[in-house]
Parts: structure tokens; C-alpha cells; sequence
């Protein structure tokens, strides 16, 4: 598990994003815009099924299938792509049970020159659009509990462009549009093929600028949180785990 990409932004509402990704929406429950989504919450997913493409609700944080219970999600809000294909937890969804999910931007911390402690910066797209992240999922049933099944997912992240590499040493792996088609059809499982996809974005296609701590707080989930703040340079020191909140 690589804890990357740790917190995003969603903020589109749901009708638009079934649009935009020429899907039907499922549901009645609408999830309230945040945009400081954290491990564990609720977040929209693209997802296909016999053909039919779905905007529906999943839990950040893959619980595979066969984990006593979801404690387990808490660690697997990434995967790797080098080791998606091998590791016990990723292999089969890897496979079977791939997803977009919709982000309007996402954070990363760094140092910035005269700072002691790490600078959360947004990375968006630069024409406002969504990005579509390459995920996984799966579904877990309590074994005490009254059969219910719980469907949760994870971000696969990779090896960053020059863009993200100025912050981090890795970024999550973003879907063009002539992707999307054959990552959400299951049918198609070539790891030849899938693995293709796993690529750093163009770093044309994002731009990103400092924010404020508050969105260390991941109560805090209003859109205040990603208009820029003035800090001083970025430093050359990319972020790490231990770095974030």
C-alpha cells in the first residue's frame, strides 16, 4: 500500500459527473460537496456492468472480500500499479472489478522555502475538469453482521510526470478519455493491455498552488480550502508519508 494520494476534492455535482462520464446515476443518496474527502468516507465511482455504466457510491479504502473486517480498508487507499497485478488484495479486482473515480483535484505537502513544517498544495486540472483516477473494488459481507454487503475501492498511483515530480515522488494514475471504455469493461483482463494505462498523465494537463492548513483538518470541508495562499518557493525536497496529517 502506497499513501499517496490521501485526500481529494469533490465537489461536481452527481448529475454532471454521470454526464461526463457517460454514465447513469444510481441512488437516491447524494453525497454533500467536500472537498477535503479523507480514507474511509463515501465517494462516487464509475463503474460498468454488462455494458451499463453507473455513477454510484463506494467506501474509500478496498476491504478485499476476505478480511475479517474493514479495519483493513483504512491501509488500502492506494495500490501501486507496479505491483497491482501480483498482490493478493489487488489481483482479482485488478482484473474483474475496475472503476473511475472522479476527483476534482487532489493534495500533496510540501517544503517551501522559510517554512518549518509542510505546505498542503491543491493539483487540479487546468481547464477545470475532473480528473478520472484509475481504481479498483470490491465488495465485503460482515461475517456477524445481517448480510449486507459493503463496496468500497482504492486509487492506483504511479510514478509522477515532471510536474508532480517538483512535490512528490509518485501521483495517482489518471484515465484519458480513450480509456475509459476498455478500463471499465471487465471483461477485457490482457495485463498487457490494462497495464498501458498506467502511465503519468501529461504534466500539461495540471497545474497546482499552496493552500491553507486547514485542510490538515479533514473536518474541514468547505471550498475555502483550495483558493491559493501566499507562501515563498517550492523547495526541490519532495513530501513524504510521515509529512502529511
Amino acid at each position: 500500500m502506497c499513501a499517496m494520494c490521501g485526500r481529494f476534492v469533490s465537489s461536481t455535482p452527481p448529475d454532471q459527473l454521470a454526464a461526463y462520464f457517460g454514465a447513469d446515476q444510481l441512488g437516491e443518496t447524494l453525497l454533500e460537496p467536500s472537498y477535503n474527502v479523507a480514507p474511509t468516507n463515501e465517494i462516487y465511482t464509475v463503474i460498468e456492468h454488462d455494458g451499463v455504466r453507473t455513477l454510484d457510491i463506494s467506501r474509500w479504502g478496498l476491504i478485499p472480500f476476505w478480511a475479517k473486517d474493514t479495519k483493513i480498508g483504512n491501509k488500502m487507499i492506494n495500490a501501486r500499479a507496479e505491483t497491482i497485478a501480483t498482490k493478493n488484495a489487488f489481483r482479482k479486482p485488478f482484473q474483474r472489478q475496475r472503476c473511475i473515480i472522479p476527483a476534482d483535484g487532489f493534495y500533496e505537502w510540501v517544503l517551501l522555502e522559510g517554512h518549518d513544517k509542510k505546505t498542503p498544495m491543491h493539483i487540479h486540472r487546468v481547464d477545470g475538469a475532473p480528473f478520472a483516477l484509475a481504481g479498483i473494488w470490491d465488495t465485503w459481507k460482515d461475517p456477524d453482521g445481517d448480510g449486507e454487503v459493503l463496496r468500497s475501492c482504492t486509487i492506483l498511483t504511479g510514478t509522477p510526470n515532471a510536474k508532480i515530480a517538483e512535490i512528490h515522488d509518485r501521483m495517482p494514475i489518471m484515465l484519458p478519455p480513450g480509456a475509459w471504455d476498455t478500463w471499465l469493461d471487465c471483461e477485457i483482463r490482457d495485463p498487457e493491455v490494462l497495464e498501458a494505462f498506467l502511465v503519468p498523465a501529461p504534466p500539461e494537463l495540471m497545474e497546482f498552488h499552496p493552500v491553507s492548513t486547514e485542510v490538515n483538518n479533514p473536518r474541514t470541508r468547505g471550498d475555502h480550502l483550495i483558493t491559493p495562499v501566499e507562501t515563498a518557493s517550492v523547495q526541490s525536497t519532495n513530501s513524504t508519508d510521515e509529512d502529511k496529517p
